[in-house]
C-alpha cells in the first residue's frame, strides 16, 4: 500500500481511504458486526485511513472494527453543523460513537453550497479552531462537490484539508466542470491544502472501468488520498488490488461489477421538491408534479431519501 503525507497536517495516510458512507443507513445498510469485519480487512490489508460522517450512521462499525485493533488509525468525520455549540455537539457524538479520543479531520459537510458558506458557517468553523487547538480534532475541512467552493477554500487560512468530487466523467460536480475542479483542487492545493477525493467511481456510473477511473484520480496532481466506498470483503479485496497496482481477480470484478445500483422515485411521490433543494448534484427536479432524476448526474449518494417526507425515494 502507498502511504502520502497529507498535505501540511503531519498525517501520513493510504492512498486508499476507506469510505463508509455506503454501509450505513443511506445506502447497503448492513449491520455492525458485517460492517466491522469489512473494515478490519481493509485494516488487516494496510489501509489506515476511514472516512464517515455524522449523517452516515457508521460510527458503531467503526468502533466494533477498532475494538483490539493496535495499529495507527487515521479517522476523518463530517457534519452540517453551522453553529458553534452544534459543531461541538457532533464532535463530542463522533468521540463517543467511535470511542476514540480524537478525530483527526473534521469536515464542514457542505455538498451543495456557494463559496459563501465560509460566513455562513461561521461558528461551525470557529469551533474546529478551538477543538484543534485543545487537540480534540487534528486538521480541519470541508467536504465539498463545488468547483467554486473548493477554489475559494484555497484561500481559507482556518482550512487544512479539502474532499471534492473528481471522477474521470465529472459526474456530480456542480458549480463548474471537470475541468474547472481539476484547475481549483491544483490552486488548492499549491496553496498547501491537502486533497482527499471523493466519488471516483461516480457512485458506480464508472464501475466498468474500475481500475482506469481510480487511476486517473490517484494520478491527479495534488490528490494525497481516494475515498472509496466499500460494503462487502470482495470490495475490499478489489480496491486495495487496484491501489497496490494488482490486477484484480477476474471471479471479484465480475461480482463487484454485477452490483449496480439506482435510485428509484415510488408512484407516490407527490412533487414537494424537497429533493431537488437537497440533492447535491443537482440530479433531481420536480416535473409535472413528480420527481425526475437524471441518471447521468446522480451519484447515487443517498442524501435526498432519507429527507423526503414522503418516503418516495430509495436506493436499489
Amino acid at each position: 500500500m502507498d502511504y502520502r503525507n497529507l498535505g501540511n497536517t503531519g498525517l501520513r495516510v493510504s492512498a486508499l481511504c476507506f469510505g463508509a458512507l455506503p454501509m450505513g443507513p443511506l445506502q447497503a445498510d448492513i449491520g455492525v458486526e458485517e460492517g466491522a469485519e469489512v473494515i478490519r480487512r481493509a485494516l488487516d490489508l494496510g489501509v489506515n485511513f476511514i472516512d464517515t460522517a455524522q449523517m452516515y450512521k457508521t460510527y458503531p462499525h467503526i468502533k466494533k472494527a477498532l475494538k483490539e485493533y493496535r495499529g495507527n488509525v487515521v479517522i476523518s468525520s463530517k457534519t452540517v453543523s453551522a453553529a458553534y455549540e452544534d459543531m461541538r455537539n457532533a464532535i463530542d457524538e463522533a468521540l463517543t460513537g467511535m470511542g476514540v479520543c480524537h478525530i483527526d479531520i473534521m469536515y464542514l459537510h457542505a455538498p451543495r453550497v456557494t463559496p459563501t458558506v465560509f460566513a455562513e458557517r461561521a461558528g461551525a468553523l470557529r469551533c474546529l479552531v478551538d477543538a484543534k487547538r485543545e487537540r480534540l480534532i487534528r486538521a480541519t475541512g470541508i467536504s465539498t462537490h463545488s468547483a467554486e467552493v473548493v477554489r475559494a477554500a484555497g484561500d481559507v487560512a482556518e482550512i487544512d484539508v479539502i474532499m471534492p468530487i473528481i471522477n474521470a466523467s465529472g459526474i456530480g460536480i456542480v458549480a463548474g466542470d471537470l475541468s474547472a475542479m481539476l484547475s481549483a483542487v491544483d490552486y488548492a492545493a499549491h496553496k498547501g491544502k491537502a486533497i482527499v477525493a471523493q466519488k471516483a467511481l461516480a457512485g458506480g456510473h464508472l464501475i466498468d472501468s474500475f481500475s482506469d477511473s481510480i487511476r486517473f484520480v490517484l494520478d491527479t496532481p495534488g490528490v494525497s488520498s481516494v475515498a472509496v466506498g466499500m460494503v462487502s470483503l470482495d470490495e475490499v479485496e478489489a480496491d486495495v488490488a487496484v491501489f497496490e497496482g494488482r490486477p484484480v481477480p477476474q471471479p471479484i470484478l465480475t461480482k463487484i461489477g454485477r452490483k449496480t445500483k439506482s435510485l428509484i422515485v415510488q408512484q407516490f411521490c407527490v412533487g414537494c421538491g424537497v429533493c431537488e433543494k437537497a440533492c447535491p448534484s443537482g440530479a433531481i427536479r420536480v416535473v409535472d408534479g413528480r420527481a425526475v432524476v437524471d441518471r447521468n448526474k446522480c451519484v447515487l449518494c443517498g442524501y435526498c431519501s432519507p429527507i423526503c417526507p414522503q418516503f418516495a425515494l430509495r436506493l436499489a
